[in-house]
């Protein structure tokens, strides 16, 4: 046992040494050998590997209308892999906020990422700290991946070639440190970096302090022509060369630094192709704790004392080598060590907002004066704000189109809400809840986060009050379904038809000034808690009765926030959804019957009332009369229609039978008279109808409702057979159908007969 434990820490030890051993700088050609074999990762911004990464843990996105002609591209983004799994504090980002997150990371892959910062602004309690902590934690991690790999600049002078010699004496303390050293151990972050640079007989390693690709280094009117010599003639190579995506590879220059050295180097050799021997490329290696390539700042920490940083070993050693100490200084200042990588202020307040000012001129001009030299800069910024912190940096006029917004309200999307309750209290909770009950808990929540009144809504619907059945008056509740990323059921085939893209535009668009108010996230957890640990029990599940009656007396204690009439709304659409899926479990009417009626009604219609004709579809006599007509019309239109509609509807169908079903579908096309489009439209009809008559026999029969409340017990054997019959098939159907439990199942049912839900839902 002991071996083998040996033996697995020995393996584990050699995969971290070859680890390790990958991190090592490689020679400039080997660099050009692999960006050859896999030029898209090798050439990559930090703005390209912000998109990358997102697409890696995030995706393609899901769209649940992919053949819909008008869709503006709201899809569902699964952000569990970015904000949430292996995280302290996970985040939930809802279906818009995940939306504007993944439209920004595509913008800034597409090259429209310069001379800006980004500022996620939210109300305080949206979590705006957990999702950035987050966003930056999984930025690290895939950056140090393989999949997430950029490389960086060193360089490796060779002594030789410039004729130099190594002074022991003059090598300054640092130079002589190991990592198990007491001086080592009381360095600082930065001078343990450089603690490490390698130092030989042969060479001195010189790291290029702001990060710089190593292609960089190339005169930028060589850059076109190495590209085109090394590269195919491919998809990336015509990319490299016209989109704006790549432009920093032909437009950037390398560092100050960088620059000196190379200058100098030609100056001492005279030969690109020695200075290019000298060139080495190694892994940019992300490390947030450590201020490397992720730099966070909160409100209180403290300006640094100093602002202008240098290595006075590297700079012993430059000057030593090149014989001039003006050639090459070795200065630069706290951005280059975040240059190619994010820059992140939490919160701009306090010493922030003077951080956010000191940004004004990188932002505006890529470039920070160090003392005497320009320094690029070329990071990834990025802050979080609240709304009322805005006056901060009101007065700064010119920085205000340098900034761009991106907000994170409230969650506003019911699956959203639900799953942090989920996360929170545990996915448990489910099953102490009716179906759709839980998911009404966070439709009220939501319903104190938006606005009251739509105007893009109700340019879109004239008459709200056609949808009362399923919606309130001020359509909220299809607002949540539109911000959820659903469309409706129960919408008419006209305002579907008039749901166009613009229309979706201007309803997403109107997010932008929601959720600001209403119950923060820390509200609504402490409501879901309070409502779960007084509703909960082993014995009833949480109804919408229970729901209700809670949230009046929450109305009543936070006057205004809950909108007036979404309760009863909410109510009457649950009521509404339950009951077609009663209807739905207990409907078995014989299909065969149904295609035989509609059929011969079809073959019918072409014959006037006191006819015996022979049906061509089902081979039956019938007699044709008006008591014929109308046992089938019933089921078609309604049982209160009246003579005249039903004549009129008679005439049309006729009308369309002759002149499309029959003569093209059915004498051209070749088509069964079941597979017309006319035989669909009726089959649907007839159907509906049928479903809404389907409960009448049981609520007149009292051991309809006894024999519910038995099922699953001895007492329920009693029972005539159809009773059992009928009762077996609707509890089934509703567990097998709708996600019902049979305890969940029976007391729907029982609610449904209890409150005549039928009657109050019945067609005039």
């Amino acid at each position: 046992m002991v071996k083998e434990t040996i033996k697995n820490a020995v393996t584990k030890l050699n995969r971290d040494m070859e680890a390790r051993e990958k991190l090592k700088p490689v020679h400039f050609e080997k660099f050009l050998a692999l960006l050859a074999e896999n030029p898209r990762a090798m050439i990559r911004s930090v703005f390209q590997v912000f998109h990358d990464m997102m697409v890696h843990y995030v995706g393609e996105g899901f769209d649940e209308y992919p053949d819909d002609p008008e869709s503006i591209g709201f899809v569902f983004y699964d952000c569990t892999s970015l904000l949430a799994e292996g995280t302290d504090r996970p985040f939930f980002a809802d279906r818009l906020f995940a939306n504007r997150l993944v439209n920004l990371a595509k913008a800034l892959r597409q090259g429209a990422q310069q001379n800006k910062i980004y500022i996620f602004e939210g109300p305080p309690g949206c979590g705006k700290s957990t999702f950035l902590n987050n966003l930056l934690q999984k930025f690290e991690i895939y950056a140090n991946t393989e999949a997430g790999l950029r490389y960086e600049t060193v360089w490796r002078l060779d002594r030789k070639s410039l004729g130099a010699v190594l002074e022991d004496e003059t090598i300054p303390v640092f130079e002589s440190m190991n990592e198990g050293d007491e001086d080592f151990a009381k360095a600082g972050p930065f001078q343990r970096r450089f603690a490490f640079i390698r130092e030989t007989d042969d060479y001195v390693e010189i790291p290029c302090p702001s990060h710089d690709n190593p292609i960089l280094m190339i005169p930028k009117s060589s850059r076109r022509e190495l590209f085109d010599t090394l590269f195919k003639n491919d998809k990336f190579k015509w990319k490299l060369f016209t989109e704006k995506e790549y432009q920093w590879v032909f437009r950037d220059s390398p560092c100050t630094i960088c620059s000196s050295i190379y200058k100098a180097l030609m100056g001492k050799v005279d030969d690109a192709s020695k200075v290019l021997k000298m060139l080495y490329a190694q892994p940019y290696n992300f490390n947030r704790r450590l201020g490397e390539g992720i730099t966070v700042f909160n409100p209180g920490d403290k300006p640094l004392r100093r602002s202008v940083l240098t290595n006075e070993m590297l700079q012993h050693r430059l000057d030593g080598l090149f014989k001039d100490s003006n050639r090459v200084h070795y200065i630069f200042s706290t951005f280059a060590r975040t240059n190619n990588g994010i820059y992140a202020l939490m919160d701009i307040k306090s010493h922030n907002t003077g951080r956010l000012i000191e940004l004004h001129n990188i932002i505006s001009e890529g470039v920070h004066k160090v003392e005497h030299i320009e320094e690029n800069v070329h990071s990834l910024f990025l802050a979080l704000m609240n709304p009322e912190d805005k006056k901060n940096i009101a007065d700064i006029q010119s920085f205000l189109d340098r900034i761009q917004y991106i907000k994170i309200p409230y969650v506003l999307d019911i699956r959203t809400e639900v799953e942090i309750y989920r996360n929170i209290f545990g996915k448990h909770i489910d099953a102490n809840f009716l179906p759709k009950v839980l998911h009404n808990f966070a439709r009220v929540i939501i319903s104190s986060r938006l606005k009251e009144k739509s105007e893009a809504l109700l340019e879109w619907i004239i008459d709200p009050k056609k949808y009362a059945l399923y919606c309130d008056k001020n359509l909220q509740l299809l607002k949540m379904e539109i911000y959820t990323g659903n469309i409706p059921a129960w919408l008419s085939e006209d305002d579907l038809r008039a749901f166009t893209a613009k229309v979706r535009k201007k309803i997403i668009g109107e997010s932008e000034f929601e959720g600001e108010r209403g119950f923060s996230g820390r509200d609504s957890i402490k409501i879901f808690h309070d409502f779960f640990s007084t509703y909960a029990s082993e014995k009833k599940l949480i109804t919408m009765s229970m729901l209700k009656g809670f949230f009046e007396k929450i109305a009543k204690e936070h006057p205004g926030l809950i909108p007036a009439g979404v309760l009863d709304s909410l109510c009457r659409m649950y009521n509404y959804n339950i009951l077609q899926e009663v209807k739905e479990a207990l409907y078995y009417y014989n299909q065969e019957k149904i295609s035989a009626d509609i059929q011969d009604y079809l073959f019918a219609i072409n014959f006037e009332p006191g006819a015996a004709v022979k049906s061509v579809y089902t081979g039956k006599k019938l007699h044709i009369s008006e008591d014929f007509f109308k046992s089938i019309e019933t089921y078609l239109l309604g049982e209160k229609t009246d003579e005249k509609t039903r004549r009129s509807f008679r005439h049309d169908t006729q009308k369309e039978y002759t002149s499309e079903t029959l003569t093209r579908e059915i004498m051209i096309d070749n088509k069964p008279i079941t597979k017309t489009e006319l035989y669909d439209s009726l089959l649907e009809r007839y159907t509906y109808n049928l479903k809404e008559k389907v409960l009448d026999p049981f609520l007149e029969n009292e051991n309809f409702r006894r024999g519910i409340k038995d099922y699953g017990t001895e007492s329920f054997k009693t029972y005539d057979r159809r009773i059992k019959e009928d009762i077996t098939y609707l509890i089934t159907n509703l567990t097998d159908k709708f996600r019902y439990t049979e305890k969940g199942a029976k007391e729907v049912c029982i609610y449904v007969v209890d409150n005549d839900l039928p009657k109050q839902f019945a067609r005039t």
